[in-house]
């Protein structure tokens, strides 16, 4: 497994607060995880309608934090 880096964070999330980054740093999470958990977010049918288990562990916690982050950035849209 590849160690992810600050540079591949910035470069897959475009300008992202430092503490948002060192959130995903500390999980301790590969590139490879990172994709997976960028995957899972964008897919518009959970991965497991496919047959993936659900995400857990390093890939669960990047999704928390990634949920996070597109919850902070999303405008309030009021009705």
């Amino acid at each position: 497994m590849t160690k992810l880096t600050y540079d591949e964070i910035v470069s897959a999330l475009g300008p992202v607060d430092d503490l948002t980054v060192t959130q995903i740093l500390a999980t301790g999470a590969s590139s490879e995880e990172f994709v997976r958990a960028r995957a899972w977010l964008a897919n518009d049918e959970a991965p497991i309608n496919e047959g993936d288990p659900l995400a857990s562990g390093r890939v669960a916690q990047l999704i928390d934090i990634l949920e996070t982050l597109e919850s902070e950035l999303q405008p309030d849209v009021e009705a």
